[in-house]
């Protein structure tokens, strides 16, 4: 691994194919940004530098309000479009700050946007953010709309970084998994010298999030340590676990469309106490993963961990007594730090447009075939 510290050094260009990836995930709790640096071997990864941005409640209000119709929707979808570009900017501009680099030297930003609608049965995903926008302050080529090329394949567009996943994780001999646990969870499987297979299992963090920030204003329930106050309350995880998308097959993704506020609230209709719905509700995150895992990676002996739920110690170790025979490790085991995974591959991405490579599996979203994803913008 490169320097992952805050100390800037000169860095030697021969040889060496620099990128950024930038990722605000369903979690909406703010921009990653890692410049990373692609040796001549496909494997050979470093990261040189991160920076993050937090975002401010108002603009989580804002965003969260887009995930449903409203008045208004299309102007306030581009404005906020622009706001999340300038924080990309800003944490574009910190991470340079940490690194001397000439930004000449930079190929290209790999720009997811936000999520605000998943709808790939309906031939459409939408994430907002002027890629555009950031070209012209950045001064640095943009990649962006990775997502669309896949579902006009008839795909579903997502999870994207499984082929990420495989071009750096694939192991000859050894069955492994990637479990990335963000506001929504999702799986790569990727037994040796075979497809790989990758599918959304269900909600990660954002619905632990949504009811520690409702009752006790809390970004996250830190460790679990809230969740690990209550009790499980075995009727309403049934009816959790009875949801309609967890009998579907793989390819299948999903989103805050479907497991959102007004979801949690229409299973409430008792009067549950607040820690033991937290409780519940980590259970069923665990759960969901684990059984998921059973049905579609039962052989896989090593599991790597990324992602924000990486870092509740307590969901990790209801993972480890759910999949008891596997070997639970974090990414950064393999030398991606899990934190900085997601935005990692999405440098990969902007790599692979750059050059002209495909970067979807058509095993894990279910296009036509491999496509080359993704929009250029020049600087």
């Amino acid at each position: 691994m490169g320097n992952t510290g805050n100390k800037p050094f000169t860095i030697s260009y021969m040889n060496h194919q620099f990128f950024i990836g930038l990722m605000s995930g369903t979690s909406l709790d703010g921009m990653d940004a890692v410049l990373i640096d692609f040796g001549e071997d496909s494997k050979n990864i470093k990261i040189v530098n991160h920076s993050y941005v937090p975002y401010d409640d108002v603009l989580k209000k804002n965003l969260l309000a887009l995930h449903t119709p409203r008045i208004n929707e299309l102007e306030e979808s581009a404005l906020i479009g622009n706001e999340i570009t300038l924080k990309a900017h800003e944490t574009i501009q910190a991470l340079l700050k940490k690194t001397q680099i000439d930004i000449k030297k930079i190929k290209a930003v790999g720009f997811h946007g936000q999520t605000i609608r998943h709808q790939p049965s309906k031939g459409y995903t939408l994430q907002i953010g002027n890629p555009a926008l950031l070209a012209e302050l950045s001064g640095i080529n943009v990649v962006g709309n990775f997502r669309s090329r896949d579902v006009a394949a008839g795909g579903q567009g997502a999870p994207l970084v499984p082929a990420f996943h495989k071009k750096i994780f694939d192991h000859p001999s050894i069955h492994r998994a990637i479990i990335n646990i963000g506001g929504i969870a999702n799986i790569t499987n990727l037994p040796p010298k075979k497809s790989a297979l990758g599918f959304d299992s269900g909600p990660g963090n954002l619905l632990l999030d949504y009811w520690v920030k409702t009752h006790l204003n809390q970004s996250f329930d830190n460790d679990g340590v809230w969740a690990k106050s209550g009790e499980i309350i075995p009727a309403l995880l049934d009816e959790f676990m009875k949801d309609a998308y967890f009998k579907k097959t793989p390819p299948k993704s999903t989103g805050r469309d479907h497991f959102n506020e007004a979801w949690l609230n229409k299973h409430l209709q008792k009067s549950y106490s607040s820690q033991d719905v937290q409780r519940t509700l980590l259970e069923f995150t665990a759960l969901s993963i684990a059984k998921a895992m059973d049905e579609y990676a039962k052989d896989a002996l090593e599991i790597y961990l990324c992602g924000g739920g990486a870092c509740n110690s307590f969901l990790v170790k209801r993972l480890e007594s759910l999949i008891p025979n596997a070997n639970i490790k974090l990414t950064d085991a393999l030398g991606v730090p899990s934190q900085y995974l997601e935005a990692t591959a999405f440098a990969w991405l902007a790599k692979q447009t750059t050059f002209l490579k495909p970067s979807n599996l058509p095993e894990v979203t279910g296009a036509k075939g491999l496509r080359i994803l993704g929009a250029v913008y020049y600087a």
